[in-house]
């Protein structure tokens, strides 16, 4: 995935940040290192690491690639959902989006993550690789083992299913399919019911599927 990301930004010429919890992988205070949960190292490694980076670089906004049909908690989000002053998303008080209207006005410090991708499924992430032919990190599709990974996240908490497909449109034919919920390989939403709330409170989990979520001011 590093090299993927490394290459986009290479030859889209990106002003790529990177931001990392430079105190806490000190300190090893981490799930592999048994000194925190899964939901707990979550939070600290992205959550967290992405509060220092807006607030370094002063960031009032943030693109993400979240969708609803990815967990019952991102459901209830908004096209544009406002944190707080303190980058807190109140989930029972989110902005009516009604007739394709959108609440753009928010009060003075509030931050924004902009969710274009919400209405999305992950059948239209596919096609739409499909269509445009964008390309794909190899871990999507069956390897030696007969495993790919439908959800990617933190290597210890990440686990592949059992799948055959080695094409993108063999991936359509079988997301179209199953039943079997996308973050099915995900540990920590099975440690937590409220892992994503847990974790992505401030609206940025993790990357999702094979979408690129971006930060702008």
């Amino acid at each position: 995935m590093i090299e993927y990301r490394d290459r986009l930004v290479r030859d889209w010429k990106l002003d790529l940040v990177v931001g990392k919890n430079e105190a806490v992988l000190k300190e090893g205070r981490t799930f592999p290192n048994g000194r925190a949960t899964r939901v707990e190292c979550c939070g600290l490694l992205k959550k967290d690491a992405l509060k220092q980076v807006l607030e370094e670089h002063h960031f009032t906004g943030v693109i993400v690639g979240v969708r609803r049909d990815e967990e019952p908690t991102r459901a209830k989000e908004r096209y544009f959902s406002p944190r707080d002053k303190n980058m807190e998303w109140n989930v029972e008080d989110q902005p009516p989006e009604l007739w394709d209207q959108f609440k753009t006005d928010f009060e003075k410090g509030a931050h924004i993550r902009i969710h274009p991708l919400l209405h999305w499924t992950e059948v239209n992430i596919w096609e739409y690789i499909e269509r445009e032919n964008i390309p794909v990190i190899p871990l999507y599709f069956a390897n030696e083992k007969r495993e790919r990974y439908r959800s990617i996240g933190c290597y210890p908490c990440t686990l592949p299913s059992s799948r055959t497909r080695k094409t993108v449109r063999a991936i359509i034919e079988e997301l179209r399919a199953t039943n079997t919920p996308e973050r099915a390989g995900r540990a920590q939403d099975k440690e937590s019911e409220d892992a994503l709330r847990s974790c992505g409170g401030m609206g940025i989990c993790e990357s999702v599927g094979p979408n690129l979520a971006c930060n702008g001011s």
